[in-house]
């Protein structure tokens, strides 16, 4: 069997989580980064290879960073290192809900600079060729220069003319952008380069001003894309295939919520391992599903492998 090689390109930034000024637990996180460890640990029987493409600078956090991603088998040849640059930081504090509220220091974040090259010569261009998917998220648009986004944009369009998977998941974070237009561009290129739109319904509605649910549920399932799943939180999944069939997958009930972050991006992981391999959408959905049921039940980004080891085969 032929190893199917995915890119996500994103950025990971430091996490730290907890009150402030009191104990604060430290790890890393960020969307793109949360989805690639998830996809590899629910890939890895089917012969999904995930590499990781970023930038980090030459200090400590960033080796390490690095470090763990390798250990969770996320491969980092194509993570460009700029000296005497750093990543990013986020805060989060979580309230008695299970709902978190984020702080960012990433202005000057390595991972701002990756296309900062001449055209063609990040290691993610250069790999192109090889790879069977690229998956990036709004946050990977939000975080680049202009220039950077259509470079992003344009290495979508060659793979999905070559035929491979372009996974797009919306993540909308409004004070990434400095402007909603701008914003509202970016997405639109990016569904229209995408093969595979994972959309979460609240983020779509806050980025087009739609209050009413069920017209955006409808302009969301009608974009380019030739898959788009719809993420709901608690509501069931919504699938519309590229034969146009609309499919409808439950979530999984979860009595206790402690921390909802990276709940979309472990249904993201969860639903690439099993859609590349040609796993069924429903089935994939299902599978996306009982593992954000999971995470949400464990704080911070990444719970441990051990507690999902019987959902990675």
């Amino acid at each position: 069997m032929a190893p199917i090689r995915v890119a996500s390109f994103g950025e990971c930034m430091l996490e730290l989580q907890g009150p402030a000024f009191g104990t604060l637990r430290q790890g890393q996180g960020g969307d793109t980064l949360n989805a690639a460890v998830y996809l590899a640990r629910c890939g890895r029987a089917a012969g999904i290879e995930v590499q990781y493409a970023t930038a980090l600078g030459d200090d400590g956090f960033s080796r390490a960073m690095a470090e763990r991603w390798q250990a969770e088998g996320v491969g980092t040849a194509l993570v460009r290192r700029l000296p005497g640059r750093l990543p990013g930081l986020y805060w989060i504090e979580t309230d008695a809900h299970g709902e978190r509220r984020f702080s960012y220091w990433r202005d000057s974040a390595a991972a701002r600079s990756y296309f900062d090259t001449p055209p063609g010569q990040t290691p993610l261009e250069q790999a192109a060729e090889s790879l069977g998917a690229l998956h990036f998220s709004g946050i990977s648009l939000a975080i680049l220069p202009p220039a950077g986004r259509q470079r992003l944009l344009a290495l979508a369009q060659r793979l999905r003319e070559r035929g491979a998977c372009v996974a797009f998941d919306n993540n909308y974070r409004p004070r990434l952008w400095p402007g909603i237009e701008t914003a509202r561009e970016a997405f639109a290129a990016a569904s229209r380069v995408a093969t595979l739109a994972l959309m979460t319904l609240d983020d779509e509605q806050a980025l087009w001003g739609e209050p009413d649910a069920d017209r955006q549920l409808a302009a969301t399932l009608a974009l380019p894309a030739a898959e788009v799943v719809v993420k709901r939180g608690a509501a069931s999944t919504l699938v519309r295939t590229a034969a146009r069939e609309r499919l409808e997958v439950p979530t999984e009930p979860v009595a206790t919520v402690v921390d909802t972050t990276a709940a979309g991006d472990s249904f993201a992981g969860a639903y690439l391992a099993a859609r590349l391999p040609g796993v069924p959408a429903a089935a994939a959905a299902r599978a996306g599903n009982r593992l954000a049921a999971r995470v949400v039940q464990h704080p911070g980004a990444l719970m441990p492998a051990a507690a999902m080891a019987d959902l990675t085969g």
